[in-house]
């Protein structure tokens, strides 16, 4: 399998998702929220700073989930389209 790399819309894509679940978690502990994502701290660090910026659905599903945040509203942000307020 042959993996292209990602473009310049995917990056910024990324640091969007990242911003956004960077905001939603606010104040919340890292740990705990990756805990309840099923996810490790470090991989939710790497998303948060856009390092990771095309993480796999499940995990955008569970980051979601755990931050109280529809998939519809983080398609958007990957889509860029208008910006949402997050209410924590």
């Amino acid at each position: 399998m042959v993996r292209y790399p990602l473009t310049p819309d995917q990056l910024e894509a990324g640091k969007r998702l990242g911003a956004l679940l960077r905001d939603a978690r606010a104040d919340r502990d890292p740990q705990t929220v990756a805990r309840a994502a099923g996810i490790s701290p470090e991989t939710l660090r790497k998303i948060e700073t856009g390092r990771l910026p095309t993480p796999a659905f499940g995990t955008v599903v569970r980051l979601g989930d755990a931050l109280g945040l529809a998939v519809q509203d983080l398609a958007a942000v990957w889509r860029d389209d208008p910006p949402l307020e997050v209410v924590s």
